[in-house]
């Protein structure tokens, strides 16, 4: 069955909020604030996707059982990988962080993406 709905508008006032920790990321500093609404995920529970929100700060990500792909709809972020350079991911870009990725995300200006997650 398909869903088709615009990620700006989605759950706009009415995500579930959280702070940010394990098991997702570890947060250095901090606490990050984050809002979540998930409308769809699939039968086998193996792929998420939705809406996330979170004030600034800095965490460590590693995706060692999942990976992430993300378009960013409002916001700024800087993801660093491991060994790697930052990336500067804002309104307008988007991203994929493949199973084994590890590294940082500092969430420079309240962010907003659309999310798919995919477990292995």
């Amino acid at each position: 069955m398909s869903k088709t709905f615009q990620p700006t508008e989605l759950f706009k006032g009415k995500l579930d909020e959280a702070p940010l920790g394990p098991p997702l990321a570890e947060v250095i500093g901090d606490e990050i604030p984050t809002r979540i609404g998930v409308p769809f995920t699939s039968d086998d529970s193996r792929i998420l996707s939705g809406v996330w929100e979170a004030e600034p700060g800095l965490s460590r990500w590693e995706f060692l059982e999942r990976g992430e792909v993300i378009h960013v709809l409002e916001g700024r972020m800087v993801a660093t990988e491991d060994g790697g350079e930052p990336v500067t991911l804002e309104a307008g870009t988007a991203g994929f962080f493949p199973i084994g990725w590890k590294g940082t995300w500092e969430i420079q200006e309240r962010i907003r993406k659309f999310f798919v997650i995919f477990n292995a």
